[in-house]
């Protein structure tokens, strides 16, 4: 028997369209982002789970509450922080372009898309990769003993390693992806 995974990433944030270092902070979805989160309840409206998956951050909730709308069969709602966004340390709330101005444009990629140079107080992929690698090995667990289908409203970096688990990615071209805010990404488990 098949289980499956659904995955999202959560609607576009203020901050995310300001292209500011949004991370542990909370910023609200745009009007936009809602619709993305529309658009997503809408392509998993025939899809069934009994379990859903959310961070403590606003913009996972939010756009998970939009998608169990039309989900009365999932009952369970479980906050996991494993798979929050990564931490951006001291650049959080800072626009791209401010560091970049102070910092140079190499410094900028590093701290953004490095996988393992963290930024000054903050976390590298490798660490969010840990921690979410951690959480993906509970949730299979949890599916194969309860035999139920999940939903996850996650964030952009917490994705990039999941994703590389599941399609057995390498480094490299995890650190490529991009997860769109209007697209969901499903896995199946062997019960």
């Amino acid at each position: 028997m098949k289980l499956y995974i659904y995955i999202f990433r959560h609607g576009e944030t203020y901050y995310n369209r300001s292209r500011k270092f949004t991370g542990r902070l909370n910023s609200r979805l745009t009007p936009k982002g809602i619709k993305q989160s529309n658009v997503i309840a809408e392509k998993l409206r025939e899809k069934t789970f009994q379990v859903a998956f959310k961070t403590s951050l606003s913009r996972s909730s939010d756009s998970l509450k939009i998608v169990l709308r039309y989900h009365p069969e999932c009952e369970k709602v479980i906050v996991d922080d494993r798979m929050i966004e990564r931490s951006y340390g001291d650049l959080e709330g800072k626009f791209h372009k401010t560091i970049i101005k102070e910092f140079g444009k190499r410094q900028f990629d590093i701290w953004h898309r490095s996988y393992d140079v963290p930024p000054p107080g903050g976390e590298s992929i490798k660490m969010v990769e840990k921690r979410v690698l951690s959480f993906t090995k509970d949730l299979v667990a949890l599916m194969k003993k309860e035999r139920v289908n999940v939903v996850i409203s996650a964030h952009g970096n917490s994705m990039r390693p999941f994703r590389r688990y599941f399609e057995n990615l390498t480094i490299k071209q995890m650190m490529k992806l991009e997860n769109p805010y209007d697209k969901y990404f499903d896995y199946a488990v062997e019960s």
